[in-house]
């Protein structure tokens, strides 16, 4: 029997496949970010012809399936997740915006607040009280919950939050508001604090409701289509989605509980590197992951990677268990832009897997680190993804050229620059 693993990266999906003598066979393909599910098939059936087998032959003896994926990750870190809609307590709308009152960085009096995922027309107060040790001091209004969700439905969300003060107590305020938003926006995710995080602080609690919410459509779109596919193709095993703390969850729950994945790729990587930090004999390690999209950064102390029961991930708050991991928007498909001040940026937006950088010749224009790389010499156009993808050298020069004249610069000291930018970000 086997045991396949899978990573879904904004840009690559890596495979591997152990069998009960511990034999590891790997396999690498594109992701393809339309929809990263079909990715794992191609991979799969890749990783099937290297073992000399057929797919369908190859899932029927395979008993599990670990499937780490950057999906929740990307979204928050580019801004791409759903519409979300916020209903709190009648005059704590803006608790999520207030943030206690506190920056990233106390001392930088120029520090932009982060972009806020529910913008303050979307986030709306109901009439609704709990005393702090759960009783009702003012009723949960229906006239009021209505007319809050009479705006959600004309903004069309795709999914809703729900914080109530001190729902952690009693979540029966929270449980009638669902009962309402599954009646008056069928097919909107709903996020209910009391499930997503029953303790008390309210910022920490709005926050990662929010992040839930705005992550949760997506992630569960793509379990729903990988779920479907694994079983087209015969699998009839289980399959576990790695967590942001380094366990995992059927997925059933990464659908309930979609911030828990926030860091579902990354996680697995430190997983491997504490496995390598005791085949090598080393118990301090720096595991080092970069991606086409992101990057992961840990530490693993006397073996053992560091636990964390609350995080920043893009600047918004997640107090779920984390493993303690630095993720910032920069990869090999980061783009290069040049501001109107004539500053060269790297990140977080990325080319992804499609288009891709210039140098894959599949219609991407702007300049990434890979067409940098590529132009600097450390990429070698024939081998790259084991030869199956050849490097367009031309396209990539020419993408960084259009960097170069907007700075007054010539070609490599263009691509030098993204490179600097790049690993100065990441340091």
């Amino acid at each position: 029997m086997y045991r396949i693993g899978v990573d879904v990266g904004g840009t690559f999906t890596d495979l591997v496949a152990v069998d009960d003598f511990g034999k590891a066979t790997l396999a690498k393909v594109p992701s393809t970010p339309e929809d990263p599910s079909i990715g794992v098939i191609h991979g799969l059936e890749l990783l099937a012809e290297a073992l000399g087998n057929e797919l369908a032959a190859l899932l029927t003896e395979t008993e599990r399936v670990v499937h780490g994926t950057t999906v929740a990750t990307n979204a928050l870190l580019e801004h791409k997740g759903a519409r979300v809609g916020l209903l709190t307590t009648e005059g704590h709308r803006d608790v999520i915006e207030m943030r206690e009152g506190l920056k990233d960085d106390r001392y930088n009096l120029r520090l932009p607040p982060p972009e806020q995922l529910v913008p303050r027309k979307r986030r709306l107060g109901v009439r609704e009280r709990l005393r702090a040790d759960g009783r009702i001091e003012i009723p949960l209004d229906p006239v009021s919950l209505e007319h809050a969700l009479d705006i959600l439905k004309r903004e069309q969300v795709e999914a809703v939050a729900v914080c109530y003060l001190h729902a952690y107590r009693d979540p029966h305020h929270e449980l009638a508001t669902r009962a309402a938003i599954e009646r008056e926006l069928p097919g909107a995710y709903v996020s209910l604090s009391s499930e997503v995080l029953p303790q008390i602080k309210e910022y920490e609690r709005v926050s990662t409701t929010v992040v839930n919410a705005y992550v949760g459509p997506a992630l569960s779109r793509y379990l729903a289509r990988l779920e479907r596919r694994l079983a087209e193709a015969g699998y009839g095993g289980s399959t576990l989605i790695i967590q942001s703390h380094g366990g995992v969850a059927p997925i059933a729950e990464s659908w309930r509980l979609a911030a828990g994945a926030v860091l579902s790729g990354p996680a697995g990587g430190i997983a491997g590197s504490v496995h390598a930090a005791r085949l090598l004999g080393e118990p301090n390690l720096i595991p080092f992951d970069m991606g086409g999209t992101s990057t992961d950064i840990s530490l693993i102390v006397d073996g053992q990677p560091t636990l964390v029961t609350g995080r920043r991930v893009a600047g918004h708050a997640i107090a779920l268990n984390s493993l303690d991991i630095a993720s910032i928007g920069a990869g090999g498909g980061s783009i290069a832009r040049v501001d109107a001040g004539a500053i060269l940026h790297v990140g977080p937006q990325s080319a992804g897997a499609v288009p891709g950088p210039a140098c894959y010749g599949a219609g991407g224009t702007a300049a990434t680190v890979t067409d940098a790389n590529l132009v600097l010499g450390y990429l070698d156009p024939k081998s790259f993804l084991g030869g199956r993808r050849r490097l367009d050298r031309s396209a990539a020069e020419t993408a960084v050229d259009g960097v170069a004249a907007k700075l007054g610069i010539d070609r490599v000291t263009a691509a030098r620059g993204i490179h600097r930018v790049v690993n100065t970000t990441m340091a």
